[in-house]
């Protein structure tokens, strides 16, 4: 879901709403209290405290690239299939198995089990040596060997309280209880290391391939369905492309073809290139995917052996 303004301050609708959101903090303190099962195989969860985009999946795979033999576990948010079953680009669609499984599939094999405990026991007979959870902080079906939060250096805990009066899904104190270490993606304008202390913090960054210089000086009619769309139209403008119009989509959206059409007609009457995201192609019609470009975005660590230290003391003990 895309961020209410109001999300980022305490105003008078986010006040108004703050005694449902203090029912939800409630709901979400119970259900962190529940008992899990462990599974065959580690555990490597990289969650979040509130909702919408803040880089949970390329900071996932950022991390499986540094464990030989890590395999990921999704709930698939939005596919319709139930699961466990191994994604297959050739075969799964995002209607089926979700944007975010796809995407995770590129780099290493997904499971998407809309059961998290069903999916670890299905990954692990199917020889996966570590699991790495896209999500799933709050779910405490599946014990988890190390829980790492994603946390966005411009938007921090928003406006601090709890849906719906904020971007919350649990008060920060709690949830900083189950976590192990923090990563902030982008510069920390909110004094998020500060608050998350004593916890080990990691501070990444998003960066762009190589191929994405050649939208330095070009127009560009951009378009995106994701937790944040201004970040994605934001971080075009840094690599000097010219955003004559930003198109922003509820986060998951499924394009049609009228849509698809429509940012055509866009992009030819400004003689610009079509662009999106990674995560949003996979949700646009297959015989359109060719007409535009994608923007590939990476995570680096500042201090990857720092984190490569905190998963060895996780999967060296097991």
């Amino acid at each position: 879901m895309r961020a209410p303004e109001f999300w980022h301050s305490k105003g008078l609708l986010s006040t108004l709403l703050a005694p449902a959101g203090w029912v939800w903090a409630l709901g979400a303190r119970i259900r962190a209290g529940r008992g899990g099962t462990a599974s065959p195989v580690p555990v490597i969860c990289v969650g979040n405290l509130s909702v919408g985009g803040v880089g949970k999946t390329p900071v996932a795979a950022a991390i499986a690239r540094l464990i030989p033999g890590a395999q990921f576990l999704s709930k698939g948010y939005g596919g319709s299939e139930s699961g466990p079953l191994l994604v297959d680009l050739h075969e799964h669609s995002y209607d089926q198995v979700g944007d975010e499984p796809l995407l995770l599939a590129e780099v290493g094999p997904c499971w998407m089990a809309k059961d998290r405990v069903a999916g670890a026991q299905a990954a692990a007979s199917a020889g996966a040596r570590c699991l790495i959870m896209d999500d799933g902080f709050q779910d405490p079906k599946l014990i988890k060997d190390l829980s790492i939060l994603v946390v966005d250096g411009h938007t921090g805990f928003g406006n601090g309280r709890c849906m719906p009066a904020g971007p919350l899904r649990e008060p920060v104190s709690v949830g900083l209880k189950r976590a192990d270490a923090v990563v902030i993606l982008g510069e920390d304008r909110h004094g998020i290391e500060e608050r998350v202390a004593p916890l080990p913090v990691i501070k990444a960054y998003l960066e762009a391939e190589a191929e994405a210089s050649v939208l330095h000086g070009r127009k560009v009619v951009a378009f995106a369905g994701i937790g944040r769309p201004a970040k994605f139209f934001n971080t075009l403008e840094h690599l000097g492309a010219n955003v004559t119009e930003g198109y922003a989509f509820p986060d998951h959206h499924p394009y049609h073809p009228g849509e698809i059409a429509e940012l055509q007609r866009a992009a030819v009457n400004h003689s610009a290139i079509l662009i999106t995201t990674a995560k949003d192609i996979v949700r646009v019609p297959a015989h359109f995917r060719d007409e535009m470009a994608v923007l590939q975005m990476d995570v680096a660590f500042e201090d990857e052996t720092a984190l490569i230290d905190i998963l060895h003391r996780v999967l060296g003990e097991a």
